[in-house]
């Protein structure tokens, strides 16, 4: 099933992934297989990349 949902995530925004780790979104994409976000988390110096739905947006307080 190919998801379009992308949570509205534009570069720069902070992020929680779908295990509760906190990062930045670094770039979006789409390949083959459908959607996919970069996200560069706070305590690895990696990006890694998910699906649109195992991510959501942090409100900045």
């Amino acid at each position: 099933m190919h998801h379009n949902r992308k949570n509205k995530l534009r570069v720069g925004d902070p992020v929680i992934t779908n295990n509760s780790r906190l990062g930045i979104v670094v770039r979006l994409g789409r390949d083959d297989f459908g959607d996919y976000i970069v996200v560069k988390l706070d305590l690895r110096k990696w990006e890694f990349t998910y699906d649109p739905w195992d991510l959501e947006k942090v409100s900045e307080a």
